[in-house]
């Protein structure tokens, strides 16, 4: 007679009870101990028989964790899958590499945050990957749980020379996030640290004491290494022998490393700074013509401290801008194109009537030109009181739009800063600008030809070489030295 065989899926309770309603004159002890060692969702039996066996094998699967690309930094919000280390069905271990990935800057080397077996990746090579998607799914063990997403471990962004060259030879690092950040902040390659972690891993430790031996810096005790004694000296085996002499040596000198630990910023552009982007952008657009000269101030030097007092007495502080500012009207009136104005389509010129000349002031806002207005009508006192003023506004972050607009002219005093010469960029609508350098004593002859000690300025200006030629220019600059080297010569001329 023929055994008949039956083939039955499903759980193992149905089956039990399956076979002990049709099977229940045959089932001894035996087919119940039988019974103990099963096959899953898959028994077999055989009718007429005393010896009947249920087979099966379990193992429990752990949870499926989905590993997903975190931020790699520097704005990068995709990447190219380059190359895969692992394939499905492959146990990986934490800190073993996943996969390369590409971005437009650089090239990323992704490694496991869990122990596991790959189960899926979720990307063909040269295909696209999004920050916060998933890379791959990892069938993890039971006792493992998931962390934060931000921790998952992934090399930080480096170029493709440091990523060679930590990966040189098929040595690959082995280091936490956080252990990579510390090291990509002070500029160390991993490759470079001796770890001391399990399997080769590089812990925070390492890093610290890679920085110490850099620097010379003294770390606390929890993150000092811990050095064997240095080796006794050799004792002769012969007392006989002569002891060797031998040249001291020299001690090298030890430099440290700087650490650097800056980060960059980046804030809007706004206020004057933004104002001042918008006027240099206009004012490039200006053929400059540039022109240099030095003026010999050893007579109005002499002039200024006879005058000083009696400022003061006034209540007022007496600079030399104010006699530059009033030779400069003076000049104007000989030369009024440096006083004017061109206009966007370069077809009318318009003469200003008024002086109103501005001084370049650095403050804590950023470069201001406020101008002195109607400087062809004031005194050198008045024209002092209006600097004085300026000067304390601007100080103090409080300067009106009237002071800051309807300059005609100007002029930037770099000397007040220690500057000699300067390249002054034209302020539109103006056509003309003059840096004034500091005021050096120098040996110079006087028209006896006798050597003098004597008072120097240099002066650098420009002009809208569209309508101001170089001959105008110069011929503007001769008359402003000679007010001003013979500050005499203002009063014939003064209004």
């Amino acid at each position: 007679m023929m055994a008949a065989v039956i083939t039955v899926r499903g759980p193992f309770s149905f089956v039990r009870r399956l076979v002990s309603a049709r099977l229940h004159k045959h089932c001894c002890s035996r087919v119940q101990a039988a019974c103990l060692a099963y096959r899953p969702h898959s028994y077999s039996l055989t009718a007429g028989q005393q010896h009947r066996f249920f087979r099966t094998s379990y193992a429990a699967a752990g949870p499926i964790m989905q590993f997903k690309l975190s931020d790699i930094g520097e704005g990068i919000m995709e990447v190219t899958v380059k190359e895969w280390y692992v394939k499905v069905g492959d146990k990986v271990s934490q800190f073993d590499s996943i996969c390369e990935v590409q971005s437009d800057k650089a090239s990323v080397t992704i490694t496991s945050r869990y122990d596991g077996i790959i189960r899926k990746l979720y990307y063909d090579i040269d295909s696209i990957a999004h920050v916060g998607k998933p890379l791959v799914d990892i069938e993890t063990e039971a006792g493992q749980v998931e962390g934060p997403q931000e921790d998952v471990v992934e090399t930080p962004a480096m170029s493709q020379e440091d990523h060679t060259h930590q990966e040189i030879k098929g040595h690959k690092t082995q280091a936490t996030p956080a252990v990579r950040r510390l090291a990509t902040e002070n500029n160390i390659k991993l490759s470079e640290v001796v770890a001391t972690g399990k399997d080769g891993r590089i812990l925070k430790e390492d890093i610290l004491n890679f920085i110490a031996r850099q620097t010379g810096a003294i770390l606390p005790p929890a993150f000092q290494e811990i050095r064997p004694p240095p080796p006794a000296p050799a004792v002769p085996s012969t007392p006989a022998a002569k002891p060797k002499t031998t040249a001291p040596s020299i001690p090298t000198p030890v430099v440290a490393k700087p650490v650097f630990t800056g980060k960059d910023h980046t804030e809007p552009v706004k206020g004057f700074q933004k104002a001042m982007v918008k006027t240099m952008s206009s004012a490039l657009k200006i053929p400059h013509f540039g022109y240099c000269d030095e003026v010999d101030l050893t007579q109005l030097v002499r002039l200024r401290s006879e005058l000083k007092r009696l400022s003061e007495s006034r209540g007022m502080k007496l600079s030399y801008m104010p006699f530059f500012m009033k030779a400069a009207s003076l000049g104007l009136l000989h030369f009024p194109v440096l006083n004017a104005s061109l206009d966007e389509n370069c077809t009318n010129i318009t003469y200003k009537a008024a002086h109103n000349i501005g001084l370049a002031m650095d403050t804590t806002q950023g470069l201001l030109v406020p101008n002195v207005k109607n400087v062809q009508m004031l005194s050198i006192f008045e024209i002092a009181v209006e600097l004085n003023r300026l000067q304390t506004l601007g100080a103090s972050g409080q300067l009106g739009a009237s002071d800051l607009t309807g300059g005609t002219f100007t002029l930037s005093n770099i000397g007040s800063i220690g500057g000699t010469y300067a390249k002054p960029v034209i302020l539109p609508p103006e056509v003309a600008i003059g840096a004034l350098g500091k005021m050096q004593v120098l040996p110079r002859f006087n028209s006896k030809g006798d050597l003098v000690k004597a008072h120097i300025m240099n002066v650098s200006w420009s002009a809208d070489h569209r309508i101001i030629d170089g001959a105008t220019m110069c011929r503007f600059s001769n008359m402003w030295r000679s007010y001003l080297e013979n500050p005499a010569s203002m009063v014939l001329d003064l209004k």
